[in-house]
Formats: structure tokens, sequence, C-alpha cells
């Protein structure tokens, strides 16, 4: 069966954003949508949002994984370790590279394994804006893209959802069409 699994940002939930649209849509086209609550979101760590996912949710061929900000930074953790290959990854506000370290986050880290994550998805597609606040930007999108190929979509619209920033982003079309094509 086709699934999805979508993965929300730090200090997030599954019920902000894009997220309960997306799952709706892709629901209503035959996935089958897990959209958890990770693990201490307010001070995420990649080793218990890892384990929590791992022991939860089974990946395989034609799973479809999407990851908003520190979402999109666990999908190329969980892609790292995994010995499936997925149907696509679209990674929505993800970075490359550190930036500057919160002291209470445990989600920079300073280099992924390219090399264990480069063909783990039938497709990965890149979502960055310009102007993201955070600095989560089409540069750090384009690092991405020179490391593991695919597709890189630059918007103007900054995080593509953020409280601190007044993005509410309720609706993300793009998406739902962008994993049809696939």
């Amino acid at each position: 069966m086709k699934n999805a699994i979508i993965l929300h940002g730090t200090g997030d939930s599954p019920d902000d954003f894009w997220f309960p649209y997306l799952r709706k849509e892709l629901e209503r086209k035959g996935y089958s949508v897990w959209l958890p609550q990770l693990p201490n979101a307010q001070k995420p760590n990649v080793k218990d949002w890892l384990a929590f996912i791992l022991e939860n949710e089974k990946i395989n061929n034609k799973t479809v994984l999407i990851g908003h900000s520190a979402g999109a930074q666990i999908i190329l953790s969980l892609l790292a370790k995994s010995d499936t290959k997925v149907k696509q990854a679209i990674l929505v506000s993800g970075y490359a590279k550190p930036l500057p370290k919160d002291i209470n986050s445990e989600m920079n880290k300073d280099e992924y394994d390219w090399e264990a994550i480069r063909g783990k998805a039938g497709q990965f597609i890149f979502i960055n804006s310009d102007n993201d606040p955070w600095g989560y930007d089409d540069k750090q999108g384009k690092i991405m893209v020179e490391h593991l190929g695919g597709k890189l979509i630059v918007r103007h619209e900054g995080h593509m959802g953020s409280t601190k920033f007044n993005q509410p982003y309720k609706k993300f079309p793009l998406i739902v069409e962008l994993i049809e094509q696939n």
C-alpha cells in the first residue's frame, strides 16, 4: 500500500501549518498517512526522533517522506540509517550545513553521510525559499542537490510555516502535485 510520512519541525505539532491539509489530501488519494507528534518537539534530539520513527512506522519502496524544517533533517538521518529505498523524499525548508546552534537544539549536524543517503529515494525534491528568515534558504537547497541530486524548487515564501514569523501557511498544493507526478 502506498504510504506517506509527514514530519513536523522544531516546536511544531501535527496540527500546525499545512500538515493537516496534506494529510487530508493524501488520504483522499488513497495513501495511508502517518503524521506523528514527534517527542520533545521544543528541544528535539536526532537520536530520540530517529528511534521514535523507526519504532513506530515502517518504510518501504512505496513510501513518500515529507519533512518540514527539522522534520526534513530527520529524513536525511533516517535515510542514512535505513536499508530501504523510498519512493520519494520531499524536504521543505531543509538545510544541509550547520546553522548557528541554539543551545537547546541537537538537530544541527556538522555533516551528513551523503554517500549513505544518495540513492535511498527514487526522487529527492527540495523546496526552499530565497527569503527564509531562519536561513534554511535556497543556498541550503543547492547544497543538498549537489550532494544527492534531485530537484530544487525555489520560492519566495519565507519558511513556509512559522509561528514566530507569523507564516500560517495552511495549504501546500504543490506538494500534492509533486507526489502525483511521481
